[in-house]
């Protein structure tokens, strides 16, 4: 069994002092390194936070953001649908992810907030400062908060027709 980023893997090993096993050993090694860059504040991640009226999902990766270190939603904390958006559901969705930053070993984040863009809306909903604010509560270094919200330069037509939606 083999432990890497909070799973257990079953791996079979070759017989020693084959090609193989120098291949496994140097596999093993590369699992191991530290998935996230080092700087002088330690490691940091980049933190993914989506927020619309109606829900906010907050996600860890790896600086390059090829690996998921951690993801959690608004919509799993809160018990109904409508309240998927509030700012407590976001708040509790930070400090899940806080938590299992911390217990991987990353004091310092980047945050990019996104809203839905495009034809919708183009600020982010109520939950993103609240998660904002949950990550530096809960002892997270945060160097930069960029806003990654897709503007389009020239998008499709917004519904509702010429002259809008009629009641």
């Amino acid at each position: 069994m083999l432990f890497f980023r909070g799973r257990y893997l079953r791996v079979s090993f070759p017989q020693a002092g084959t090609v193989e096993e120098a291949a496994w050993r140097t596999l093993i090694n590369l699992l191991k390194q530290d998935c996230c860059v080092s700087t002088e504040q330690g490691k940091y991640a980049v933190v993914r936070i989506y927020s619309s009226s109606n829900n906010t999902i907050v996600h860890a990766t790896d600086p390059s953001g090829s690996s998921t270190l951690a993801v959690s939603t608004a919509g799993q904390h809160v018990k109904a649908d409508r309240l998927g958006g509030s700012p407590y559901g976001a708040m509790m969705a930070a400090n899940t992810v806080a938590g299992a930053l911390k217990k991987i070993g990353i004091t310092s984040i980047k945050v990019r907030v996104r809203a839905p863009g495009g034809i919708k809306s183009r600020t982010p909903g109520q939950g993103a400062q609240a998660a904002i604010r949950a990550l530096t509560r809960a002892g997270l270094r945060i160097i930069a908060i960029e806003d990654v919200t897709p503007i389009p330069t020239d998008g499709t037509r917004k519904p509702g027709g010429r002259r809008g939606r009629r009641f």
